[in-house]
């Protein structure tokens, strides 16, 4: 098949991970696979002068770190800031929408740029425009999404019922760590960002109250942005700025338990790769924690509870060794059961099936 996704900047965000690893399989397995997507956003220039005036340096404004780079992808980067059109796209047998704003774009193509289908990772009213991300919901595209929370908005809320689901998978050639036992000093990491709904905020108090019980609490992190004078980590934390996936692993592997206080998540990679280093999780039940952690791999804790989140952390740290190799040996035993050979077959399947339900309405209407 020839298949075109497009898409936002395609910067170093989870869900363009997603899309890159989708697109190098797909084309790996004989698919003309195309990447469409537009330039970075450029910092206006008062935020960029605010920045220097309160972090005492000037935003970086190059094009970003990408998951697709260095891939052998056709990635097509459009000349500035507007709608994708079919200028922009190749003909084709799918395109697929990524985003909310770019389904809009897909909606709008011509029909020979493919059968429409939308990949939806969340449901992504946290960036604005709540009327026009609930019209895409409701476009006429089958959808293809990652966690069943998102089947049953799609059912419950917009009655749409053309939906597969692909849950995400962890590749086990990157993310993987030898048994072990529990770090010489309790240790505990965890994803930073400054966006409010990934609840760095929640993490840093939690691990600020856990220290309360635990005073030699080692606190690791890494992220793609810089640490913001408004989210301070917590003191003597260690931080990796843009880690590659070889030392993320090792990130991962020197934790006792990996921290997830998302408040809105449509998915949560890091849940998986955390766990396929054998790291055990504590998180909020968002995206698809419930799913993970209910295995036995970790600890749900509730929503907003930085005060749940230092217990669970003390219950962790207090472990007997066996017991926590048990928990370890489970979370890795949770996400080895299912591939990204799995999910890229749902995947597949779910573009196969609409192409071909395309070309028997073709006939029927000829």
């Amino acid at each position: 098949m020839r298949i075109t996704f497009v898409l936002p900047h395609a910067g170093a965000a989870g869900g363009i991970r997603v899309i890159a690893i989708y697109a190098q399989r797909l084309r790996q397995r004989g698919h003309e696979v195309t990447v469409v997507s537009t330039p970075r956003k450029k910092t206006p220039f008062r935020r960029q002068l605010r920045q220097l005036l309160t972090e005492g340096k000037w935003p970086w404004q190059g094009p970003g770190v990408s998951h697709f780079g260095g891939l052998n992808i056709n990635h097509r980067v459009i000349d500035r800031l507007r709608p994708i059109v079919d200028s922009d796209v190749p003909d084709a047998d799918v395109v697929i929408a990524t985003w909310w704003e770019t389904a809009e774009w897909v909606w709008q193509l011509s029909p020979s740029k493919g059968v429409k289908i939308h990949f939806m990772q969340d449901y992504e009213i946290w960036a604005g425009q709540i009327e026009r991300v609930d019209a895409t919901c409701r476009l006429p595209m089958p959808k293809i999404t990652t966690a069943q929370w998102l089947v049953n908005l799609l059912r419950e809320k917009f009655n749409f019922t053309d939906v597969t689901i692909a849950p995400n998978a962890v590749d086990l050639e990157r993310f993987h760590a030898i048994p072990r036992d529990k770090q010489p000093t309790p240790t505990v990491g965890f994803t930073y960002t400054s966006f409010r709904n990934k609840g760095c905020d929640l993490v840093i108090a939690a691990c600020e109250q856990a220290r309360s019980k635990i005073a030699n609490l080692k606190v690791v992190s890494f992220g793609s942005s810089e640490i913001s004078r408004d989210l301070r980590l917590p003191s003597g934390a260690k931080f990796f700025h843009n880690a590659p996936d070889e030392q993320l692993r090792d990130i991962y592997a020197m934790c006792d338990a990996w921290l997830f206080g998302t408040r809105v998540e449509g998915f949560g990679l890091p849940i998986l790769e955390a766990m396929a280093c054998r790291t055990p999780v504590i998180g909020t039940p968002a995206g698809v924690a419930p799913d993970m952690l209910s295995k036995g791999g970790g600890i749900l804790v509730p929503h907003e509870d930085p005060a749940s989140m230092a217990r669970a952390i003390e219950q962790i740290a207090q472990m007997d060794g066996p017991s926590w190799r048990e928990m370890s040996d489970k979370a890795y035993m949770t996400v080895s059961r299912y591939s990204w050979n799995d999910a890229t077959d749902i995947f597949e399947g779910a573009l196969r099936r609409a192409a071909e339900g395309s070309r028997l309405a073709s006939k029927v209407t000829a």
